[in-house]
């Protein structure tokens, strides 16, 4: 087999490869299809579905009162008012948290360390989106369903603004159903993490035994229509098995049940997750509202609580970055969330060794720098023998010449005669490409890796490069639309200094004697140029960095032996 021909085998595999992890892989794995049920919407959506079941009426806004039972009005009043809910702004010095007092639900989250875009007059990270109304719905699923949804909670009095500096703080939400049922929500904040602890304490002073499961609900909008190359929406950490539901078939798979470790809403950069203090058994269905809000549901193990009975759920809350530094600390699994894909066990270390390099040079350019120069030295042994085999072929580029020129009617022939040239000089014409396919697994891994991590959201290098997560842009043309660019519009610089890096590589490369061969791998370093045009600056760094050292890696190798 000749190398030309290996080489193009190779090049397009690659391309095919790597077009194929981009933009068709399936890594979700996902149960068995069943139709989901529908849940409730957030409380700015439409007021919940009550499924059929033991209670025959279930308290809403407009059939029962919400109030807490101390402020009910006189039972000679007609009309029973609602009490106007009270928002409570917890403020830490890591993010500040907005509770209200109707359905004691989250209806803000932001982030203090981080903003929406690049500079400082950006507003910080929100959490949960305006359109998501809130976070944090619980409530009992099945006949059982009290309403919490929409019930009117009281927080204990006090300002609407709590701020922790030093110590943790419980903020308690209480509210009694007109069936006697009485809810305390708390929630735990403490200032040096974004752990809180969250539990639902339910007393049941009705007649009746509440047997149906309590159901807690994370939303968030789907985003991911410009999530290209890396997951977002709800996933489930079950029997110690990381499972993601593309948004796309969010109610077209089933339930998923099992010893459920934490559920989550994940965004390429940002996680909320719920995590069960007492693992066990439980079910998590996945729905989306009409207006596009994912809704993780985790359906708690059936624990029925008898008529003056009292039961508590407690369950950590985790709404913060997805830093693999952050939630290994957490000890809890949350890390499984940051998934490389196949080569995560490529990926997980090289990002812990960049963040250790920053940690000495505190810039995430010069920190990948360096880090590809600690995997080039690595790989520098296998690399030396396919430069030298690729070396030893060009030698013979003459008399392959000879050999195809005279048997070009016979390829079978030719092959032969070739293969024979090979082992006379002892030469292996995989040698050459050996490079190219140890690079394979590495550039994938580092792809994923350099793509997902958080740390290099909104990082700046130098001069017009400020985000080494998004694309290199100098200059910012205010036009319509660009083929095969996506925006802001502009001159990416990075990129076409690493095309022509690849073209000087494959300038450097033995030719094939098919001039049809040729000319396919004159294009390539030009396709790849077309395919980097949208990564992060900071992956086109490292493969332009990668393509210098292996052109002087080659250079060397060739001086050496001429």
């Amino acid at each position: 087999m000749e190398q030309a021909r290996i080489l193009i085998a190779i090049g397009l595999s690659f391309l095919v490869f790597f077009l194929w992890e981009l933009f068709f892989i399936d890594r979700d794995a996902a149960p068995p299809p069943e139709r989901t049920q529908q849940t409730a919407e957030a409380p700015r959506q439409a007021a919940p579905e009550t499924p059929p079941g033991p209670r025959p009426e279930t308290p809403t806004a407009t059939t029962a009162p919400e109030t807490d039972a101390a402020d009910a009005t006189p039972p000679s009043s007609p009309v029973r008012t609602v009490r106007p809910a009270r928002t409570i702004t917890v403020d830490t010095p890591l993010y500040r948290a907005t509770l209200s007092e109707q359905g004691a639900l989250m209806t803000s989250f932001v982030l203090k360390n981080y903003r929406e875009a690049v500079g400082e007059t950006a507003p910080l990270k929100e959490l949960v989106p305006e359109m998501a109304g809130a976070t944090m719905l619980t409530d009992f699923t099945g006949g059982a369903s009290l309403g919490m949804e929409n019930a009117v909670f009281k927080a204990a009095p006090g300002r609407n603004s709590v701020s922790l500096s030093d110590a943790p703080r419980t903020l308690s939400f209480t509210w009694t159903s007109p069936d006697g049922v009485k809810v305390e929500k708390s929630y735990a904040f403490s200032p040096d993490t974004y752990l809180i602890g969250y539990t639902v304490r339910v007393d049941n002073r009705s007649g009746l035994a509440l047997r149906d499961p309590l159901t807690v609900t994370l939303t968030a909008a789907d985003e991911s229509a410009g999530a290209y190359y890396a997951f977002e929406g709800p996933s489930v950490l079950v029997n110690h098995s990381l499972e993601q539901i593309k948004p796309k078939d969010v109610g077209k798979e089933g339930p998923i049940s099992g010893e459920v470790q934490w559920v989550a809403m994940e965004k390429q950069y940002f996680l909320s997750a719920l995590i069960p203090r007492n693992e066990g058994e439980a079910r998590v269905r996945f729905s989306k509202t009409p207006t596009g809000i994912l809704q993780n549901h985790y359906v708690a193990p059936a624990r029925p609580i008898a008529s003056g009975g009292v039961e508590q759920f407690q369950f950590d809350l985790y709404f913060g970055p997805k830093s693999l530094k952050v939630l290994s600390d957490l000890n809890n699994e949350l890390d499984r969330a940051i998934d490389f894909g196949w080569f995560d066990i490529i990926a997980k270390p090289g990002l812990q060794l960049m963040n250790f390099i920053y940690g000495m040079i505190p810039n995430y350019g010069i920190a990948i720098i360096i880090l590809t120069i600690l995997i080039k030295i690595v790989l520098w042994p296998l690399g030396n023998k396919g430069y030298k085999s690729m070396n030893e072929m060009k030698k013979l580029q003459p008399e392959m010449a000879k050999i195809r020129e005279k048997y070009k009617d016979d390829k079978k022939k030719m092959n032969e005669e070739l293969m024979s040239l090979y082992k006379t000089y002892k030469i292996n014409p995989m040698g050459g490409c050996l490079p190219m396919i140890l690079q394979i697994p590495v550039f994938i891994a580092f792809y994923r890796m350099l793509y997902g991590a958080i740390e290099l959201r909104h990082a700046p290098f130098f001069g017009w490069i400020n985000d080494l997560s998004a694309p290199d842009r100098l200059f910012n043309f205010d036009v319509g639309y660009v083929p095969l660019m996506e925006p802001p519009y502009g001159i990416p610089v990075l990129t076409i200094v690493m095309g022509a890096t690849m073209f000087l590589q494959q300038k450097m490369t033995p030719a094939p004697g098919d001039p049809a061969q040729a000319k396919m791998m004159t294009f390539l370093p030009i396709v790849f140029t077309f395919i980097f045009i949208n990564f992060p600056s900071g992956l086109v760094l490292y493969w332009l960095v990668n393509n210098v050292l292996s052109i002087a890696q080659q250079s060397y190798i060739g001086k050496k032996k001429s």
